[in-house]
C-alpha cells in the first residue's frame, strides 16, 4: 500500500518535473550564451557594474562578482535558477497534504488499511524523488553549458560543485517549511499564492537585510544561507547559516508529522 501511494504520487509529479527541468535547461542556455559577449568586454561591463548603487548590487546577489570570468557569471545566473527551483520546492510542500482536502479524497485514502504517518513518508519521498530529478538535470545542464560557453577559460571546480551540492538542502527548506505552513492554516485553496509569498519574500528579506546591512533580517533566508556570491568568493559554505537551514528542515519536518497525525481532515460528506 505504501509503495502504491508512493507511485501514485510520483506519477502525478512527473509531467510537473518534465515542466520544471525543462525550464531550468532553457533558463541556464539563454543566460550562459550571453557570456562570451559579456567577457569580450570586461572593461565595459566593470564600468557599467560600478555605475549602480553597491546596496542595489548587494540586493541582487551580484557585489564582487566578476561578470568576465565564468564562474562569477554562473554565479549570477545560479540566483535566477535558485528562485526557480525553490518555487518547485514551495509548490510540492504546499500541495504534499492540502490537495488531498482541496480534491475531497483525504477520507478515502484514510480509509485504507494504513497510518497517517506511513501516508506522510510516501507523499514526502515521493516529493523528495521528483525534486531530485529535477536538481540531477540541473547539475548536467549547469555543467554542461558552463563547458560550452566557457571561452577556453578553466574551470573553478571547487566552487560550483559546492553550488551544486548546496541545492538539495535548499530546495529541501522550501518543501518542508511550505509542508509545515500548510498544515498550520485550515485550507490551502491554492498552492501558487502561498508558494510565491514564501520564495519572494524570503528573498526580499534577504535583499532587504543585504541593503541596509541588518544581518538579523537575513539569519531564517536560504538565499542567505546559501548565498552564490560567497561560495564564489571563498569556495566554501557559509556552515554557520547552512546549519540553520538543517535546523530548521529537522523542525518543520517532524513539527509536520505532529500536526498532520492531529489533523481533523475534512470529508466530502
Amino acid at each position: 500500500m505504501l509503495m502504491n501511494i508512493f507511485k501514485h504520487e510520483f506519477k502525478a509529479k512527473l509531467h510537473s518535473v518534465v515542466n520544471w527541468s525543462l525550464s531550468i535547461y532553457a533558463l541556464i542556455l539563454v543566460y550562459m550564451s550571453l557570456f562570451l559577449g559579456f567577457s569580450s568586454d570586461s572593461a565595459m561591463v566593470t564600468q557599467l557594474m560600478k555605475s549602480y548603487p553597491r546596496e542595489l548590487l548587494i540586493a541582487f546577489g551580484m557585489a564582487d562578482m566578476d561578470f568576465s570570468t565564468i564562474l562569477g557569471f554562473f554565479g549570477i545566473v545560479f540566483v535566477f535558477c535558485q528562485i526557480c527551483l525553490a518555487i518547485q520546492a514551495a509548490n510540492y510542500g504546499f500541495s504534499l497534504v492540502s490537495i488531498e482536502e482541496t480534491e475531497w479524497t483525504a477520507d478515502f485514502l484514510m480509509s485504507k488499511p494504513v497510518g497517517r504517518k506511513q501516508i506522510m513518508t510516501s507523499k514526502l519521498l515521493a516529493a523528495i524523488a521528483s525534486l531530485a530529478i529535477t536538481e540531477v538535470f540541473f547539475w548536467m545542464s549547469s555543467f554542461l553549458f558552463v563547458i560550452i560557453f566557457r571561452g577556453g577559460q578553466l574551470i573553478p571546480l571547487t566552487p560550483i560543485l559546492l553550488l551544486m551540492l548546496s541545492i538539495p538542502i535548499f530546495q529541501s527548506f522550501f518543501l518542508s517549511v511550505g509542508m509545515l505552513i500548510s498544515l498550520l492554516v485550515k485550507r490551502v485553496r491554492s498552492v501558487t499564492p502561498f508558494s510565491m509569498v514564501l520564495v519572494f519574500g524570503l528573498y526580499i528579506l534577504n535583499a532587504f537585510g543585504g541593503m541596509i546591512g541588518e544581518q538579523s533580517l537575513e539569519i531564517f533566508s536560504p538565499f542567505k544561507h546559501f548565498a552564490p556570491g560567497f561560495i564564489v568568493k571563498n569556495s566554501t559554505w557559509d556552515y554557520p547559516f547552512v546549519m540553520i537551514s538543517v535546523i530548521i528542515i529537522i523542525i518543520s519536518i517532524i513539527g509536520s508529522y505532529l500536526l498532520y497525525i492531529k489533523r481533523n481532515i475534512a470529508s466530502a460528506v
